[in-house]
């Protein structure tokens, strides 16, 4: 069998944690805040953890894992 690629878009935007789980930015944090309130930018500040529904999809377009 040969080696399988991972999605170089997957490389970038997520990060495994010690316990397997996968952390990512969150979105909305790019342009057009004007429009969200303080309470919006606040609670979308730094990283979250994808949910488990979404982690087994991700994981396999990394099938040797993230660094």
């Amino acid at each position: 069998m040969p080696k399988l690629k991972t999605k170089s878009g997957v490389k970038k935007r997520f990060k495994m944690t010690a316990t397997g789980k996968l952390k990512h930015g969150v979105a909305g944090k790019r342009h057009r805040l004007i429009s969200h309130n303080g309470k919006y930018i606040r609670q979308n500040r730094g990283t979250s953890v994808l949910s488990d529904a979404d982690t087994a999809t991700v994981k396999a377009w990394a099938p040797y894992g993230l660094r």
